[in-house]
């Protein structure tokens, strides 16, 4: 029997196949010992006594995996989005990594980074970090302690690389090795290899990364095809290779733990090549927009049946949501399908979704869905209208999903079944959370500011910036029961804290009949 065992209650979509999302109205998700149990309809008799967390109306969808990311461009994200790729990189990337051999620096990006992963729709990445060890183990720490689950790498770079990112190829082995001899002991975070790409690799380099990959059973991430400059200059540094592809499987790099980012241009070989190792492609299209890169064939992919995610590869992507990825990855097919009269149809919303649930989830088991058996990463989210219009049930997922974009408001989250923000039952919490105030800072409503309400919502793990309107009047109904609305001062404060504007805290209190503030 289980262990331990609960059900999530709300209207739930999962992917079942790549064209195929499973919708059940006001549906019960029954999760056990961190695994989905079922979907119901109703929930089973034998089942009525388990804890519901009852979400109402809210969406209720599997977390998503973000399958390319790189941490330590966090701070420049935005920038240079006028340049391709190699001259992007030497610009804005090499320099800004060269930082993180100052690990105070890295402590800082790394915290930030990991605060705006946990409150994003990911629920899984594969991220890049740098060369340098010390860092590496830093950002694999701060991941582990966001309740993500994640692969970290410690990037390897013999050549072609900017002064103090160069390492010697004897340098780069001997730091992966204690690197990889350190990074156990984790429970959500794992080492991952990471040539940062071929032209950054000396063969010697991926030779011996091939014999890491096998000795250990390590998986691995680089780039492949990403732009055309990239790909003539592979051409150069390795005229033995028939293409790209070629530059890793010759030292055993491809096979079912590999993820290859990008993949604009593969030829008929490389795909071919790709399907038969059973490699994974990360999909950016964000970031091949912004430098210029292309659109990959992804269509194309699907269809010859290749393990296809998506990816946010911030800094190139500019947008840490993986909502964003999804609607970027259908409006760019459509792009490509116009420009370049291809006959296969562009993505469809079902097809995006499965990349950034189930497709990229394989990466890391059965992950992505609430088939069962699956692991329980799950999302919690408010429905998102333009307007009084409410679609069918389908439609509510896709409209909500396609205009949250970075403003992703979610309600709650959960990792493997593991709630890390989010609280059932806000009509109880909140009035809990303020009624600790007068408590704490005296019975005078002078005492109470806006920094003491959110330190009690943070208290209670209810991030202020999540909160709905009607949440924000909860909150504002149990303050003013305690007379702290008295002082018409307090209402700057409360509208600042809770991201809303004072006219709209005046209108909730006029609506909640309080008075005192004029």
């Amino acid at each position: 029997m289980w262990q331990s065992a609960y059900a999530i209650k709300g209207n739930i979509f999962y992917s079942t196949s790549p064209t195929g999302i499973a919708a059940v109205e006001g549906g019960y998700l029954l999760v056990a010992d961190g695994r989905l149990a079922g979907v119901f309809n109703q929930l089973p008799d034998a089942c009525s006594g388990l804890p519901v967390e009852d979400y109402g109306d809210c969406l209720i969808i599997p977390g998503m995996t973000d399958l390319h990311v790189h941490a330590p461009q966090f701070p420049f994200r935005g920038l240079g989005m006028d340049l391709e790729l190699l001259d992007w990189l030497n610009t804005y990337t090499f320099p800004e990594e060269e930082k993180y051999s100052d690990l105070e620096y890295a402590a800082q990006v790394y915290s930030a980074f990991a605060d705006a992963m946990r409150a994003s729709p990911t629920t899984r990445a594969v991220i890049f970090g740098t060369v340098h060890v010390p860092a590496t183990r830093l950002l694999m720490d701060t991941m582990e302690k966001s309740g993500l689950i994640s692969y970290v790498g410690k990037v390897n770079m013999d050549r072609n690389a900017s002064d103090g990112l160069l390492e010697t190829t004897k340098r780069s082995l001997a730091d992966t090795k204690s690197w990889l001899e350190e990074a156990s002991g984790y429970s959500r975070t794992r080492p991952v290899l990471t040539p940062r790409f071929t032209p950054s690799c000396t063969d010697k380099l991926m030779a011996a990364l091939g014999n890491f990959k096998k000795k250990f059973g390590l998986p691995l991430q680089s780039h492949l095809s990403e732009n055309p400059s990239e790909v003539a200059w592979v051409r150069e540094l390795c005229p033995w290779s028939k293409h790209y592809a070629g530059t890793y499987d010759r030292f055993g790099l491809l096979n079912g733990r590999t993820i290859m980012a990008h993949c604009v241009y593969l030829d008929k070989e490389e795909i071919s090549l790709l399907r038969k190792r059973g490699c994974f492609i990360a999909h950016c299209p964000q970031s091949n927009m912004n430098l210029s890169s292309g659109v990959a064939p992804v269509r194309k992919y699907l269809d010859e049946g290749l393990n296809v995610g998506l990816g946010t590869d911030l800094a190139a992507g500019t947008n840490l949501s993986m909502f964003r990825a999804a609607a970027d990855a259908v409006a760019v097919s459509k792009i490509r399908w116009r420009l370049l009269q291809e006959k296969s149809r562009p993505l469809t919303f079902a097809e995006a979704f499965y990349m950034a649930t189930m497709g990229g989830g394989k990466f890391f088991g059965n992950v992505g869905s609430f088939l069962p058996g699956f692991e329980a990463d799950i999302l919690v989210l408010p429905e998102k209208r333009s307007g009084p219009r409410r679609g069918a049930l389908q439609e509510r997922l896709e409209q909500t999903l396609l205009l949250s974009g970075e403003d992703v408001c979610l309600r709650a989250k959960y990792v493997a079944g593991k709630k890390i923000f989010g609280a059932q039952g806000t009509e109880k919490l909140f009035p809990e959370a303020v009624s600790c105030i007068p408590k704490k800072y005296g019975e005078s409503p002078e005492a109470v500011t806006m920094d003491a309400i959110l330190r009690e919502l943070e208290r209670l793990d209810i991030p202020a910036e999540r909160l709905t309107s009607k949440e924000r009047m909860q909150i504002i109904a149990a303050l003013e029961k305690q007379g702290i609305f008295q002082l018409k001062g307090i209402v700057k404060n409360v509208a600042l804290g809770l991201h809303c504007s004072q006219a709209s805290v005046y209108r909730y209190i006029s609506q909640l009949k309080i008075g005192g503030i004029g």
